[in-house]
């Protein structure tokens, strides 16, 4: 991940919302309502014509939220969301190319890995925090466990067939910083504006907490700062 005034994205909340937006007129509200529930990092994935356009409206609308791209697979596309206003960029893979072009952005990046030799060859470019994508199929907690002890620099965002009921486990991990999910986000609420039920999945979401960040709030609390 490059130097930027954002905080890194894997702490900004346990969630980020993965967001496929198919008409950019619901992405204001929809923003809104993730922010309303707690969930300021958003994804909007690069994989319909409204991506781009529902970027720049969050960016210009929605001031809370931190609004990123997902789906960024060539360096154009780089250029496509830094432009529209994307504060973050994830990839699903990464080449040496869009490796580049994600550095020279300026803004902070998750490059996606699925196995070892990937987290390997990031380190060695230098970036320690990475997707892991798709989680379940390429092995879940239990590959991601394997990886904490010899890489332990490396912090993952976990993303692909992750649910509420499975979410505590990977933010349990050493190594897991976040993880992206997409359950609160049903198809039917989405078609229906249903932006209420939106807000309550996202603050159900919201309110799970990596093991770490209780222990370090609870200390702070118990020393009066």
């Amino acid at each position: 991940m490059t130097t930027s005034a954002l905080p890194t994205v894997l702490d900004l909340a346990p969630v980020v919302p993965v967001v496929v937006i198919d008409d950019a007129a619901d992405s204001v509200p929809l923003a809104r309502a993730l922010v309303a529930g707690g969930l300021p990092a958003i994804e909007v994935t690069l994989r319909t014509p409204a991506a781009l356009d529902a970027i720049r409206a969050i960016a210009a609308e929605v001031p809370d939220a931190v609004v990123g791209a997902g789906t960024v697979i060539s360096a154009d596309g780089v250029d496509a969301a830094v432009a529209a206003g994307a504060r973050f960029l994830v990839s699903p893979g990464w080449t040496d190319r869009l490796l580049d072009a994600m550095k020279a952005s300026d803004v902070p990046f998750l490059p996606g890995v699925s196995t070892t030799s990937e987290v390997v060859a990031l380190l060695e470019r230098g970036v320690s925090e990475m997707k892991f994508f798709p989680a379940e199929a390429a092995g879940g907690t239990a590959y991601l466990k394997s990886l904490a002890d010899p890489l332990p620099q490396a912090r993952f965002c976990p993303t692909g067939g992750i649910s509420l009921a499975s979410a505590p486990s990977y933010l349990a991990l050493r190594n897991v910083g976040c993880v992206g999910g997409t359950w609160m986000l049903p198809a039917d609420a989405i078609a229906a504006k249903d932006w209420a039920g939106v807000e309550t999945l996202a603050a159900e979401a919201a309110a799970l907490q990596r093991p770490g960040q209780l222990k370090s709030r609870s200390t702070k609390s118990a020393s009066g700062r």
